[in-house]
């Protein structure tokens, strides 16, 4: 993608120390069993993690962060875009938080930018 493609709002920081467990939301608000994945950069809008399987564009999350001075849980993201990296899947996804007026989280936006300032300050 070039520089001109991009969408992000802003800048990502990379954050492979930061753990990640990722729950696909089912029908009927049940969701999938979690797994694992490792965080490749975040800001508080978004970011990319290494999974061990691919995600559907669209698809909803919820994802718990764990890291030092970290923990956050039950973060809702959706999936925009998935495509094979390394030895697994680059799965690219926006925080649900700030799409729209109804689903804003104040809670979630502070918790994120303290996350993103972090991990801008502070390399694993």
């Amino acid at each position: 993608m070039s520089v001109s493609e991009d969408r992000r709002i802003k800048g990502r920081y990379p954050a492979s120390c930061l753990r990640v467990q990722v729950r696909e939301r089912g029908f009927f608000s049940k969701s999938k069993p979690p797994f694992q994945a490792t965080c490749l950069d975040l800001n508080r809008y978004g970011m990319a993690l290494l999974c061990p399987r691919p995600l559907e564009p669209g698809t909803r999350l919820h994802m718990d962060f764990e890291g030092k001075y970290i923990n956050q849980s039950k973060v809702c993201a959706r999936v925009v875009e998935c495509r094979p990296f390394q030895t697994g899947y680059r799965v690219s996804v926006q925080f649900s938080y700030y799409l729209n007026k109804k689903g804003y989280s104040r809670a979630v936006d502070n918790a994120l930018s303290r996350i993103e300032g972090f991990y801008n300050r502070l390399a694993c």
